[in-house]
């Protein structure tokens, strides 16, 4: 195991003391002890929360070596002073660690240094100061399951006399981070319906957004604290049936386009001006709420810190259950109404305590402060309301977020599916999320021809027929409002998602270059995942610090103690490298000419290659079937069906490790014998090598805090067995559309045309005696359509050349 922990912080003596006296590791008893050996022994003491008596505390003593031949017992006994050696021994015992298996009883600092476990080390025997400073340092530091020492206290109950605080003395940080000092038991759960600026249902009223509050119990008692917002579209439920039957077909055939000269101006978004329904009428104002839930779809970022004084705020939005409207898939009355929920935590908004009888009521309990977390849908939410500039937004944590919905559901002229989705559109993620469905006489009684009527616009204006970049999907473009964005940004992306591609997060991160606000980026080795219960990783400790300063304003220098990129290294295990920057448009490239099977530095050669796109029935009908076996026989040199519909080139073998740091691009001369054509490029490290499984494997049950939630703890492994390559990144393109997504050009069959494709940008390690490969080829299996159709590519090599940002 290997611990990568950047938001512990370095704090000086003095901050020491005083912050183990706020949770009470240090106490009144301890300042009269001068002995470092009897101090250690209370804060033991204070640590083994299971003991309430004399003899379990000394029952507890004799489990914990001390040194190789004395238990901890005899080891006070024996009145030894405190030593270096001695207390990291204890140490690696306490964070969880076990003999053989993690350390050497002789030797625990050996273990610390190659575990990357902080350590204070000096020769002499500890003075009372310097024991201080190691137990403070200890609390601050991860376990082998994934949390710091103290978080594992707080599970057992060592924050529970905290519970009972006056509202005054919380929230309580320590180490710049909240902890859990608030009653999970007494939680208060209402809803709310605010009042939106957006009439999606066309009826005539203002959409009521349904929204589900939990909060700390203290919020009733005068403490005022920060909301933590997941504006879902999931959170009400999905229709999974409704959802499939819509589903596109596509084992359809590429068609020509007709010719156009559209200019971005001609398709551009404009907003329209509806005039806005008025306001409801306010019969009255209360502060309770006339509505509650039981159990929500939670996050589980957003329960760890519902007991470390934050609220949790879900919104499912327009178009789902309970709440007004129609879902839109990502358009502006969708931002809109997500921005209203904050204006109203901000106190710049109006809600409800039911759906009919307008009475108003607050977020009296909130400070004012938001921060918008989740994944996907969700992050991508959190995205778009930030490009509003909304006040009270502080941050936002967007994982996995959609930037631009054109780049999700096309690619270059292409209907390109979200990975695992083949035939999913925007059309089908709105019925699927519309789940008004679920109450009977709402949906058919009120909105469902409506909706209908929606759904076939929809269908039209997202012109699956072209794929072209259109007014409909540049309304769904969140980039063009990027320098509008006030908050600050915290960014969470797969080098490996193949849903929401790691182009949306870097077209972000490229956009926020030259905006005044601070914005971080983690960079994991995931697919499309959570990673906020990694073991290798303190990303829920990052979070605490990124929030208590941005929602609590704690001095806690997160902003410079956070780095600007952290990024998993994909050879090493729980293995994560800083960095000043990700993709840097100006960074040097590498330029790599095509030859027959190679890649090479040398000139161009001024061979004509080419290939076909269709397969016999069989291995086609196999290949729709088993998306993965197709995957397998494009790479493999020793698979023989598509050895016809592809083109490999292969560098040499790399003397040392290189990384790609950024957007490969290609640069292609090439021609189709129809007046249509695609191409796709998959980018591969060819190379034996035991490479990471693709999903991370779960370890064990990670508390939250005291008898309170759950998560599953969980790491990415390597392989049992090595592979041959793997898949770095790919691109497509739509040969009519060689300029820009919007405009179509005439594609002459066997006609050559010079066209620069980038590739997904990425962050990739190639090992030592490796090769980078190149694989061009036409029908997509997992993306693309697919018409099995009698098209011949041809590519002219002299005029073919890679473009790769080594660092």
């Amino acid at each position: 195991m290997k611990n990568n922990q950047f938001a512990r912080l370095t704090a000086d003596h003095e901050t020491v003391v005083a912050e183990l006296k706020a949770i009470h590791f240090y106490d009144d008893q301890m300042t009269c002890v001068t002995s470092p050996t009897e101090v250690y022994q209370l804060l033991l003491r204070k640590a083994f929360l299971t003991t309430k008596d004399n003899g379990s505390f000394t029952n507890k003593l004799k489990n914990y070596l001390a040194t190789p031949s004395l238990d901890l017992k005899d080891y006070f006994d024996s009145k030894q002073p405190v030593t270096t050696k001695i207390f990291y021994l204890v140490a690696l015992q306490l964070l969880e660690f076990l003999v053989t298996e993690d350390f050497a009883i002789d030797n625990p600092l050996e273990a610390m240094h190659r575990m990357q476990l902080p350590t204070i080390e000096t020769n002499d025997n500890w003075h009372k100061d310097q024991l201080l400073d190691a137990w403070y340092l200890l609390l601050t530091t991860h376990t082998k399951n994934g949390q710091t020492f103290l978080d594992r206290l707080t599970n057992q109950g060592y924050f529970i006399p905290f519970y009972d605080l006056p509202v005054r003395e919380k929230p309580l940080f320590f180490n710049g981070k909240a902890q859990a000092v608030f009653d999970p038991a007494k939680l208060v759960r209402e809803v709310v319906y605010v009042e939106s600026s957006v009439d999606s249902d066309c009826d005539g009223q203002r959409d009521l957004l349904k929204v589900e509050i939990l909060r700390p119990s203290d919020t009733e008692h005068g403490l005022r604290v920060p909301a933590l917002f997941t504006a879902s579209p999931y959170n009400q439920g999905i229709n999974h049936e409704a959802g499939s039957r819509a589903m596109h077909d596509v084992n359809v055939p590429l068609q020509a386009k007709k010719p156009n000269r559209l200019t971005y101006q001609e398709i551009a978004y404009r907003k329209e001006k509806h005039s806005l329904p008025a306001p409801r009428v306010v019969t009255g104002e209360t502060r309770h709420a006339a509505e509650t839930f039981s159990r929500e779809h939670s996050y589980t970022l957003n329960d760890y810190f519902l007991v470390r004084g934050f609220a949790a705020v879900y919104s499912a939005g327009i178009g789902t259950l309970d709440s007004d409207g129609v879902q839109t898939c990502g358009d502006p009355q969708q931002t809109e109404a997500t921005k209203n929920v904050i204006e109203w935590l901000n106190g710049k908004r109006r809600a409800f305590t039911n759906r009919t009888d307008n009475i108003a009521i607050s977020a009296w309990w909130c400070n004012g402060s938001v921060a918008m977390t989740g994944r996907s849908y969700l992050g991508t939410l959190a995205t778009a309301a930030a490009t509003t500039g909304v006040d009270g937004l502080k941050t936002i944590i967007s994982e996995a977020a959609i930037s631009s919905w054109y780049d999700y559901y096309r690619e270059g002229g292409l209907v390109i599916a979200p990975g695992g989705f083949p035939g999913e559109d925007a059309d089908v993620l709105a019925i699927e999320t519309q789940s008004r469905m679920k109450a009977p006489a709402d949906y058919i009684l009120r909105i469902k021809d409506f909706f209908t009527k929606q759904m076939d616009q929809m269908a039209q204006a997202m012109d699956r027929e072209s794929g072209n970049y259109t007014t409909f999907w540049d309304a769904r473009n969140y980039r063009k409002d990027i320098t509008k964005i006030k908050c600050d940004v915290l960014m969470i992306h797969g080098l490996n998602d193949w849903n929401v591609k790691p182009g949306q997060v870097e077209a972000l991160w490229q956009g926020l270059r030259n905006v005044p606000v601070s914005k971080k980026i983690i960079l994991h080795q995931g697919q499309h995942i959570y990673i906020n219960a990694f073991r290798s990783i303190d990303y829920t400790d990052m979070i605490n610090l990124w929030i208590s300063h941005e929602l609590y304003g704690v001095q806690n220098g997160a902003k410079e103690v956070l780095p600007n990129v952290i990024v998993q290294d994909n050879l090493v295990p729980e293995t994560w490298t800083t960095y000043s920057d990700w993709s840097n448009p100006n960074s040097d490239k590498t330029v790599f000419h095509l030859a027959p099977g190679t890649l090479t530095e040398e000139c161009s050669s001024d061979s004509i290659q080419s290939f076909k796109d269709d397969s016999p029935k069989d291995d086609f009908e196999r290949y729709t079937e088993h998306i993965d076996q197709w995957e397998n026989e494009l790479i493999s040199n020793q698979k023989q069906a598509l050895r016809a519909n592809r083109l490999i080139f292969k560098s040499a073998p790399f003397e040392k490790a290189q990384i790609i740091d950024g957007k490969v691009t290609i640069h292609v001369k090439a021609a189709s014998n129809q007046p249509f054509g695609m191409l796709s490029f998959q980018l591969i490290d060819f190379g034996e090598e035991k490479r990471f499984n693709p999903s991370p494997t779960p370890i064990q049950r990670m508390e939250l805090g005291c008898n309170w939630r759950e998560d599953t703890l969980r790491e990415f492994t390597l392989a049992k067995f090595p592979t041959p390559f793997k898949m770095i990144t790919k691109g497509h393109l739509n040969l009519q559309n060689r300029e820009n997504p919007w405009k179509v050009n005439e594609l002459m069959p066997n006609q050559f045309f010079t066209f620069d494709v980038p590739l997904q940008p990425t962050f990739h390690k190639l090992a030592a005696g490796h090769q980078l490969g190149l694989i061009i080829y036409a029908t997509d299996f997992a993306m693309t359509v697919r018409g099995n159709q009698a098209v011949r590519y041809s590519i002219d090599l002299s005029d073919c050349h890679l473009d790769v940002p080594f660092q």
